[in-house]
């Protein structure tokens, strides 16, 4: 948690609204060479790093949400309406709590106005281009018609195969060193996973049939992180289709669709800091991903993997990698939605 509101200490806003911190953006330390011991390790275990606070968070609503939230495996090894609508419930609470409320608190109260806003413009509640003519309604109209949907679909196909026995179950008790080594490959996988789809659905015509639904929320807020076509949420939740190759516990399955459900509300949020009723504000550094939905064709993955810097679509926020990002579009002839990086 830092001191101060004013975002002019950490960066700087310019004539078009746009705010760029003056810290550049850097690999994660973790494939990288030469190795950094000291970094690595302050990495994976200093805040914010590899566990705490966003992993270590999702890691305790999801033991949360299994132990209170969830039907019995006996109850699950049918398929019902019953015990499916009682997911499907739980699952828009969630996202409605998340989404909701931090759109509530940033978007509608305003309550630290632009400050950290890396663009300066409110989504547009008057564009024709958006259902129903506004960005935030079309967010939750895909988010909550289609993406909870879609996530408690592949769930309840998962806890039914873990209740009838179609998938190795393992258990924390009986193999906890590899359960929690497990455990912490899972941000892994969701990052490989993550650069792997998103890649896909950039190319040809995958990107205008599928992809450009989420792309249309240019200024992205909460509700746009799962705001994308049915199609993409399809392949997207897919990640957790992994289980039914490595054995696991369920814990291991729910931890990554919490994850992926969930985070994106604040890997969308548009602010680099939330601000504390202290004056006080915590760091929220999501500007990777945010320069993707800006230029579109760069920060494919995140920082963890380093697989943007591998293939030369890395963009750290420097006018160097901008001037790079220009000049690497021209030489390719550039078009939105082709296979170019």
């Amino acid at each position: 948690m830092e001191k101060g509101l004013d975002d002019t200490l950490y960066g700087n806003r310019d004539k078009r609204g746009y705010w760029t911190p003056k810290r550049l953006i850097t690999r994660a330390p973790v494939f990288v060479w030469p190795v950094q011991p000291i970094k690595f390790l302050r990495y994976m275990f200093g805040s914010p790093g590899y566990i705490w606070p966003r992993n270590a968070a999702f890691l305790v609503l999801t033991f949360f949400t299994i132990r209170y939230l969830t039907p019995s495996l006996e109850t699950m090894r049918n398929f019902s309406v019953g015990w499916i609508s009682l997911i499907l419930l739980r699952n828009a609470v969630l996202e409605l709590l998340i989404c909701g409320g931090l759109h509530f608190m940033l978007y509608i109260r305003r309550r630290q106005q632009t400050a950290f806003k890396y663009n300066a413009r409110w989504p547009e509640a008057d564009n024709s281009s958006f259902l129903f003519g506004s960005q935030t309604a079309e967010n939750v109209f895909w988010t909550m018609c289609s993406g909870v949907p879609v996530w408690t679909a592949y769930e309840a196909v998962i806890w039914w195969m873990y209740a009838n026995g179609y998938i190795a179950r393992v258990d924390f008790a009986q193999h906890p060193i590899y359960c929690v080594a497990l455990l912490l490959l899972v941000p892994l996988w969701e990052g490989i996973h993550f650069y792997v789809v998103h890649r896909l659905i950039h190319m040809g015509p995958l990107y205008h049939w599928i992809h450009k639904v989420h792309h249309n929320s240019f200024n992205p807020g909460p509700w746009s992180g799962l705001s994308m076509h049915t199609f993409e949420h399809l392949i997207y939740f897919s990640l957790v289709l992994i289980v039914a190759v490595v054995p696991s516990n369920p814990i291991h399955s729910m931890f990554m669709l919490m994850f992926f459900g969930l985070h994106p509300a604040i890997g969308h949020l548009g602010f680099h800091a939330v601000a504390t009723r202290d004056g006080e504000f915590i760091d929220n550094d999501i500007y990777f991903h945010y320069l993707h939905h800006k230029y579109f064709e760069v920060n494919y993955g995140g920082e963890l993997h380093g697989l943007d810097w591998l293939f030369g679509t890395a963009h750290d926020g420097s006018p160097e990698a901008e001037e790079a990002m220009y000049k690497r579009m021209k030489a390719k002839k550039y078009v939105r939605g082709s296979s170019q990086g």
